[in-house]
């Protein structure tokens, strides 16, 4: 291991060369995709060496190939395979199947890097960021509110101060009034002190654990080079020197964001207690402090927008300062306050009792009215940016981003008022003793059965269309395999499986309609809640017996489905926990949302992007800059490939041009290009084609996450290899004697062209064949 790694060393840009024979030995570099796989398995060796990295990210070797550059004749006529392992930075540790309760955020950060492809406008682009960074700071704001309406609305104010409750939960005994017969705690303000420790403590969880990842995933600083010119056609803001370093960026935001919560528990317990200091005859000191606590909130909160919208990303350069003052002061003043809040709220005030809901229904209504605001005001703005260079493959015409925010409000909707819910039903049992949740939170809910409803139709009309092709392809599953005897049922397998994989492209529409019909539904939740001030069932009583039935249904079948819902959540959690094959799914989709750096939300799961792109552009510089003509060809499965030419694009232009790229099953246009148009839209990929040595990509027609890059120009049709047959053999021949299976995304190694064309590439980086391509070549 040891000699291995210094081997690697010693080929560094600053190192000492190679003797002039080891320029022959070509690289390969391969990187796995979603899921993750073995070294193992990647290299087909049972014995692997790490050579360079640690137990979160490594390259390996097979242990025969440790000293290739000691034995560089022997490899003359083939390439020293390595293999890049990354799975352990999203589904390696148990632990992280608590980030799906982080699920908003993530989804709220992947709408900032939805932003159109554009031409100028630098302020219109800073505009939409700062949108979706407000956005998310109000998604913090609904999270710990949601904490505080259950530990302090529900538990310590209505439960404990009800009697019948509190005898129903014995735990709770010394903090009723009556059940500890009038003990010290059970004063109104001491209760909500010490709930207060249940939020506060959520907002000091998040704290923590976005620094705790930060220093284990994106703390790894990229290799430094010299910005490239802005003005070159296609050039992607992935190249430049400082976009997979946010430091700055994150630092500040957490710590706004962490003031934001610390804030939001200053004002459900301040609130309460200057309310009824506010009453005629009541105590003059009492009163002043909590005017003087409300002005230090507003305060505050003017100070957290301002740091909010103050700087964005810094991308131009590798910004490695840090603002330190604001950093630390920020958030202990925030904390400073809190503690001033609980010794404010437990003073004695004699004839406090709790009554009713604590004013919880014009902070969720506020909260839900700005979301929808923030996103009405985003999507203008995305219409304007993709107005200015319309990109007609960019999925909802340019409104991703708006939508996929919508979403983010959505979940953070739905989680916060299942909590709320399914508490407030434990705690009241079957009885009318609490009042419950805010009523807002009861709208939201009865809304749910409708949406699904919608969902179903448009999922029914999927299906008819899926069918319809699954017919199309029919005939042309039998012209693929002409020759063959036909076996239906193999035939419809093959058909079924091309017409399935399209859906994938359908995810726009489906994204389109939940979010529009989640934006319309919410607004009609928010107006029937402040109209009404009632539940769904009670606002329609009097009215049409239909309109009442259906008012009533909808409220309980919503009550039942977000229980439901938030049940089957936490049990997934807990059951990936335990289950490894359960959180190796779970990491897939993190492998997917989580490439992006957090820009918009500090809280979001840990960007591994931040640590695997500088992992591969430190790899492949040491190999290539060692010796004028080393080449190599970085080979890319699915997820991989999206990595692979991410850290292409942090070369320097003279490395990447003895570079090859290979990539299979690769989700670069069909999903990135299309969700993230100002990354990888056809400029972009058009660019690093042009730029790279060389490149390939193998697609399918049953895969549906891979498919072709769709290059417009010249050399661009001959990155894509024709569609590769998926079953490579119809029935059973000489070649196949067992039924050959449907592999769609999987297994492309197996299929004779990824070996056409890996070899193709590695041809190119021997020494004989010359290093300047022509135009129509690949």
């Amino acid at each position: 291991m040891e000699h291995a790694q210094k081997r690697v060393a010693s080929n560094g840009p600053h190192g000492p060369g190679p003797r002039p024979d080891e320029a022959r030995i070509a690289l390969e570099l391969l990187v796995h995709g979603v899921g993750g796989t073995t070294p193992q398995d990647m290299l087909d060796d049972p014995r692997t060496v790490r050579i360079t990295g640690d137990d979160t990210a490594a390259v390996f070797r097979r242990a025969d190939d440790v000293d290739a550059e000691d034995r560089s004749q022997e490899y003359q006529g083939r390439p020293v395979p390595e293999a890049y392992v990354w799975c352990n930075l999203t589904s390696g540790n148990s632990a992280r199947a608590l980030w799906l309760l982080l699920l908003p955020f993530m989804v709220v950060n992947l709408a900032h890097w939805m932003r159109p492809t554009t031409r100028g406008r630098e302020r219109t682009v800073r505009l939409y960021g700062l949108l979706v960074r407000l956005a998310g700071l109000t998604l913090t704001v609904l999270l710990v509110a949601a904490a505080c309406e259950v530990a302090l609305d529900l538990t310590a104010w209505q439960c404990a101060g009800t009697r019948a409750c509190a005898e129903r939960h014995s735990w709770l005994g010394f903090l009723s009034p009556v059940v500890s017969d009038g003990g010290w705690w059970s004063h109104p303000g001491r209760r909500l002190a010490l709930a207060a420790l249940v939020p506060a403590a959520l907002t000091g969880l998040l704290w923590y654990l976005s620094r705790r990842t930060w220093s284990a995933y994106e703390s790894q600083q990229p290799m430094t080079h010299e910005p490239e010119p802005a003005e070159k056609p296609g050039r992607t803001t992935l190249g430049r020197p400082g976009f997979w370093y946010g430091r700055r960026l994150v630092a500040r935001l957490r710590a706004a964001h962490t003031t934001a919560g610390l804030l939001t528990v200053v004002a459900a317990v301040g609130s309460a207690a200057a309310r009824f200091d506010r009453r005629p005859g009541g105590p003059v000191l009492l009163d002043v402090l909590g005017r003087l606590l409300e002005a230090a909130i507003v305060v505050g909160a003017v100070a957290v927008i301002w740091v909010v919208c103050r700087r964005g990303r810094s991308e131009n350069r590798l910004d490695r300062e840090l603002d330190e003052r604001l950093v630390r002061r920020l958030p202990l003043a925030a904390l400073a306050l809190l503690t001033l809040t609980l010794v404010y709220a437990g003073w004695e005030r004699p004839g406090w009792r709790s009554e009713g809901r604590l004013p919880g229904d014009a902070t969720f209504g506020a909260l839900a009215f700005l979301q929808g605001l923030l996103v009405i005001v985003l999507a203008v703005v995305a219409r304007v940016l993709h107005r200015t260079d319309p990109d007609p493959r960019a999925a909802m015409r340019g409104l991703a981003g708006p939508a996929v925010a919508m979403l983010a409000c959505a979940l953070g909707g739905v989680m916060s008022g299942g909590v709320s819910q399914r508490v407030s039903d434990w705690l009241d049992g079957t009885g009318r003793s609490i009042d419950g949740p805010p009523v807002l939170l009861t709208w939201q809910a009865s809304v749910i059965p409708p949406l699904l409803v919608l969902l179903l139709l448009l999922f029914g009309v999927l299906a008819w269309r899926a069918w319809r092709l699954r017919r199309a392809e029919l005939g042309t599953v039998e012209r693929d395999y002409a020759g063959e005897p036909q076996d239906r049922a193999r035939t419809r397998r093959i058909a079924s499986t091309r017409a399935m994989a399209t859906l994938t492209d359908r995810a726009p529409l489906v994204v389109a309609v939940t979010s529009t019909a989640t934006l319309l539904l919410g607004a009609g939740a928010l107006v029937g809640a402040l109209t009404s001030d009632k539940t769904p069932s009670a606002a329609a009583d009097g009215t049409y017996a239909f309109v009442h039935g259906a008012a009533e249904t909808s409220q309980a079948l919503g009550s039942w489905l977000i229980g439901v819902g938030f049940i089957l959540f936490v049990t997934w959690g807990r059951r990936a926990y335990k289950d490894a094959s359960a959180r190796r799914t779970i990491g897939i989709l993190w492998d997917v949302g989580t490439f992006w750096p957090r820009a918009a939300h500090p809280f979001a799961p840990p960007c591994y992007a931040e640590r695997a792109v500088p992992d591969l552009t430190w790899r492949m510089a040491t190999w290539t800059r060692a010796e004028p003509g080393r080449r190599l060809v970085i080979s890319g499965h699915s997820q991989g490939s999206v990595l692979a030419a991410a850290a292409a694009w942090q070369l320097r232009p003279s490395d990447r041009k003895r570079v090859a790229l290979l990539t299979y099953g690769s989700p670069l246009e069909r999903l990135y290009g299309r969700w993230f148009p100002a990354h990888f839209g056809p400029a972009a990929l058009a660019s690093l084609h042009s730029e790279v040595d060389c490149w390939r990509n193998l697609h399918r027609p049953t895969d549906p996450i891979g498919g072709p890059v769709r290059l417009a120009g010249a050399c661009g049709p001959a990155v894509d290899r024709d569609a590769l047959k998926d079953p490579l053999a119809y029935g059973r021949t000489a070649e196949h004697p067992l039924p050959a299976p449907i592999r769609g995304h999987s297994d492309y190694q197996a299929d004779p062209a990824f070996a056409e064309e890996r070899e193709r590439l590695l041809a190119r980086l021997r020494p004989e064949v010359p290093g300047q391509r022509p135009e129509t070549d690949c």
